[in-house]
């Protein structure tokens, strides 16, 4: 379990799932889209991802040949929870924000396990 969340975790496995989501996209396309990805990063995000299973890579037999990424259906299975995840962290990102705004020493008390 570790493994998998640590995979849909990382924030450029994240990005590239919720485009791949959208439509197929070329390589190239990713990475215009993810702005601040290296090539090097996209590369092993997509790998990894292909490796897992969560993604597809065809190779058309064109003159250079052209590479397209899609989502496989256990990629497509990935989609929902994730939504319902963007849903929870739109709905309770300004009390996060609140949260990180307050002093360490005001939140100390409230937190399991802490001693006065």
């Amino acid at each position: 379990m570790t493994d998998v969340i640590r995979r849909i975790g990382d924030k450029w496995t994240l990005l590239v799932l919720v485009l791949l989501g959208r439509r197929a996209h070329r390589y190239n396309e990713l990475h215009r889209e993810i702005e601040s990805i290296s090539q090097r990063m996209l590369t092993r995000t997509l790998r990894a991802l292909e490796e897992d299973g969560l993604v597809g890579r065809e190779v058309f037999p064109t003159v250079p040949p052209s590479v397209e990424y899609t989502l496989t259906p256990l990629g497509r299975s990935l989609l929902e929870p994730l939504s319902t995840l963007a849903d929870w962290a739109v709905a309770n990102g300004a009390e996060i924000a609140a949260a990180r705004r307050r002093p360490l020493a005001q939140t100390k008390d409230a937190r399991p396990g802490t001693m006065s």
